[in-house]
């Protein structure tokens, strides 16, 4: 018996295990240490991946959605690969520029006018909200917090200089993310046609770089990776899109007004699990409010009918149940994600959750075949997708 596990006290707590797990941590913290020391060596780095990170991440959305196309394109019609890209881009910017020249116009027309309308409305809501409250059982709480309120708005005016200079900052910051925009949307297509031309080979490059005894079970985390993210990329947005299509004619049928405004908004919006549906109701919750009690009714019917639909019979025969990912665990990913990185946390943190998923249930599976020799007959960790 080793030395360090002859005593009762140390095999209680795991022996030569515990000390590889100290020392493990210990030499983790010291990284973190050293890091935090020398961390602007890694500066431009950091101004790399922020830059190039919106592209390629628009560049990989569009790839898994235009990836069967190409290949349809391909195997049955029996054309050059890139001469299928070029088609299958082509048609894409058509389809785009039909769009901006036909259904953008009308937006915009929907968008000023509810900019317009918009402080109106929430006026409204805010005066029936008000003389309800002021009527009802709860109007000694509410004169208090009013008052509360009313402190707030001279504070709020007593260091209006000092909010202004916030706001030209937030403008500054503004204008540097427009950039970062437009330079993702140029450089879009050039990441775009390489990723469906090369796709395939990068995956084999990367594993030619291995040792011959990894490249099995890394191409299986790989192949693992690129079912679930295209799995979840396309499904996702076939589901956004059929949400936006049934809000627009429920929004007809009852009469709402910006009906295409609001269901664009829901549909994008319905991106973002759970979180993104609560979003999208608010604006149309305010005009049905204004509208009138019945308006309001109707809506709440539309909207419950339309969820129903997409989490009865929509989701689960398009995206079905891949992740296998509780409800709450969702929502606990989306928050922490959002508070960490902010939008593009929240649009990104499924889809990350799901590839450390396939990378953390790969590790284990190699982990119990090392240490138990009953896995190879257990069946249960094995990587979705395969």
């Amino acid at each position: 018996m080793n030395r360090w596990d002859s005593s009762p006290f140390m095999r209680f707590f795991g022996g030569r295990n515990l000390l590889y797990i100290l020392g493990l941590l210990l030499i983790i913290g010291i990284n973190i240490l050293v890091y935090t020391k020398v961390s602007f060596i890694f500066h431009p780095f950091v101004v790399l991946i922020e830059t190039i990170a919106l592209p390629s991440i628009l560049a990989i959305i569009a790839y898994y959605l235009l990836r069967p196309l190409v290949g349809l394109l391909e195997k049955k019609v029996r054309i050059n690969r890139i001469v299928a890209i070029a088609i299958v881009m082509i048609a894409v910017a058509g389809v785009i520029t039909l769009l901006i020249f036909l259904i953008i116009p009308f937006l915009q027309r929907q968008i000023t006018s509810l900019a317009e309308e918009l402080p109106q409305l929430i006026m409204q809501v805010a005066d029936t909200a008000d003389q309800w409250l002021r009527n009802s059982m709860f109007a000694g709480y509410y004169n208090d917090l009013a008052s509360n309120v009313d402190r707030m708005v001279q504070n709020f005016v007593d260091n209006l200089s000092s909010y202004l200079g916030q706001t030209l900052e937030g403008v500054t910051g503004f204008i540097s993310q427009l950039t970062s925009i437009i330079i993702a949307i140029v450089t879009l297509p050039f990441i775009l046609f390489y990723l469906l031309k090369d796709g395939k080979r990068l995956p084999r490059n990367v594993l030619g770089l291995l040792p011959p005894k990894m490249r099995p079970d890394v191409r299986e985390v790989f192949q693992g990776i690129d079912h679930q993210l295209g799995s979840y990329i396309v499904g996702q947005i076939l589901v956004s899109f059929s949400i936006g299509v049934m809000m627009y004619i429920g929004f007809v049928i009852i009469g709402l007004d910006y009906s295409l405004l609001l269901a664009a908004i829901a549909s994008v919006t319905s991106v973002v699990p759970y979180l993104g549906p609560t979003i999208a109701i608010t604006p149309a919750l305010i005009i049905a409010i204004v509208t009138g009690p019945l308006m309001l009714f109707k809506l709440i019917i539309v909207w419950t009918i339309v969820q129903l639909l997409e989490g009865k019979l929509i989701s689960p025969q398009i995206m079905g149940k891949r992740l296998h990912v509780h409800p709450v665990t969702i929502i606990f990913i989306l928050l922490t994600a959002g508070h960490l990185f902010g939008i593009l946390g929240i649009i990104l943190a499924i889809p990350g959750y799901a590839v450390l998923k396939v990378i953390v249930s790969h590790v284990f599976l190699l982990f119990q075949r090392r240490y138990n020799r009953y896995a190879e007959d257990n069946n249960q960790y094995k990587i979705e997708g395969k």
